[in-house]
């Protein structure tokens, strides 16, 4: 009977689902500051399907923050966390402090979605959150082309898909993935 049990609660193991598989993501554990200085890190949001965007506030796809925050209202209640990063690595479009910025997005696009602190998404000062986005080891890997580069993670903490810049947040292809990984949760 002694024997019987470990090999018991093994089997139960495969059938249940592991709490803590998302939080075991590589992604969740780089240190992060919110738009306000605040430390933070992607753990927060463990479970969650996470749009990661880089933004800037004078592109010519700076609209695409109201496309955001529509979908962060329509699936926020459903698990969906749309997360903006600033960065100023494509034609100086993002110059401001980070003060700015957020003033800049509420104020604007009445930007409710979390925001975090300008970084660099390329270059030798690249942040550790893109080099674990683009790097040899991503799905996906590759260099962010421009502002408003797409990062779907599922809840499992895993890279699911890209989506270039001019692929529009309210696009067929970017709802239809989010809503393929939010049925999955």
């Amino acid at each position: 009977m002694k024997r019987l049990l470990p090999s018991v609660v093994a089997a139960l193991a495969l059938f249940l689902p592991s709490a803590s598989k998302a939080e075991d993501s590589n992604l969740y554990s780089i240190p992060l500051k919110d738009i306000g200085g605040k430390a933070a890190t992607l753990k927060t949001y463990a479970g969650k399907v996470l749009l990661i965007v880089n933004v800037a506030s004078e592109c010519g796809n700076t609209p695409q923050y109201e496309e955001l925050e529509a979908l962060w209202r329509k699936y926020r209640d459903q698990g969906l966390v749309v997360l903006g990063f600033p960065s100023n690595d494509f034609g100086s479009q993002e110059p401001g402090t980070n003060e700015e910025i957020k003033r800049f997005c509420t104020s604007r696009y009445d930007v409710t979605f979390p925001l975090f602190e300008k970084i660099h998404v390329n270059g030798p000062e690249q942040h550790p959150l893109y080099t674990e986005l683009t790097g040899e080891k991503a799905p996906m890997p590759g260099p962010v082309r421009w502002n408003f580069g797409k990062f779907l993670v599922g809840p499992d903490g895993m890279i699911a898909a890209r989506f270039e810049p001019e692929v529009k947040p309210d696009s067929a292809e970017v709802i239809g993935a989010i809503e393929k990984l939010l049925t999955k949760k």
